[in-house]
Formats: structure tokens, C-alpha cells, sequence
């Protein structure tokens, strides 16, 4: 496992996409928790977490989705995930994680269900 952790973020148009690379855990959580805090925000409306590069959640990693996708609906947004690997899915589903941060197989299916749902 490694302590680094990386984001990269992408917007097109009220969508921002942020893609996670690396593991989410205690080590990451910190960084993480700082990187979104400065993406998040109130102008956009929706908001995808490409986990497709994450190796490794543990429950602090588990803590910042949640944290997240708090941040996101104070700033009047709708956050999901996209391209979860297995064993963080697994992670997800064992803890209930996945019926309060909703997942999709790619970041299209994503955006087109936020779009959907959460509007122009």
C-alpha cells in the first residue's frame, strides 16, 4: 500500500469530475478531505468521484465519501461515485456506505443519471 494519494478534476460545464488515485485510508484521508473541500463548491451542481485508480478504502477513506457527498448537498450538489473497483465496492455494500453515496459503472453513466436526476 502506498500513503500517497492523488486527484485530478475535470468540469464540463455544472459537472466537475474528480478522479482519486491511490489508496483511502488515514494516511490519504487528510489530503483528500483538503483537495475536495477546495473542488466542491456551490457552482457545481453535479459532482462525480472517479474511483476507478483507488487500490485500497479503508473507513477513514469511508469517512471522506461521507463527508463528501455532506459537503456536496450543503453546497447544493449531488455527488456519486463512478468505476468502483471490487474490493472497494465490497467495502461499500458491507458497511451501507452504498445506499447513501449511489455508484455507477463509468463516469458517463454517472453524469447521465445526474443529469436526469439533478437537473441542468
Amino acid at each position: 500500500m502506498t500513503a500517497e494519494a492523488s486527484d485530478q478534476a475535470d468540469v464540463s460545464g455544472l459537472s466537475l469530475t474528480v478522479q482519486v488515485d491511490g489508496d483511502m485510508d488515514w494516511q490519504t484521508a487528510p489530503f483528500l478531505r483538503e483537495r475536495l473541500l477546495a473542488q466542491i463548491t456551490a457552482e457545481y451542481r453535479r459532482v462525480v468521484l472517479d474511483l476507478s485508480a483507488v487500490s485500497f478504502c479503508d473507513s477513514a477513506g469511508l469517512n471522506v465519501l461521507l463527508w463528501a457527498r455532506r459537503l456536496a448537498n450543503e453546497a447544493g450538489s449531488e455527488l456519486v461515485l463512478a468505476c468502483v473497483p471490487a474490493n472497494v465496492q465490497r467495502t461499500l455494500v458491507m458497511t451501507g456506505v452504498d445506499t447513501v453515496v449511489l455508484a455507477y459503472v463509468t463516469v458517463g453513466e454517472a453524469e447521465s443519471a445526474l443529469m436526469v436526476d439533478g437537473g441542468a
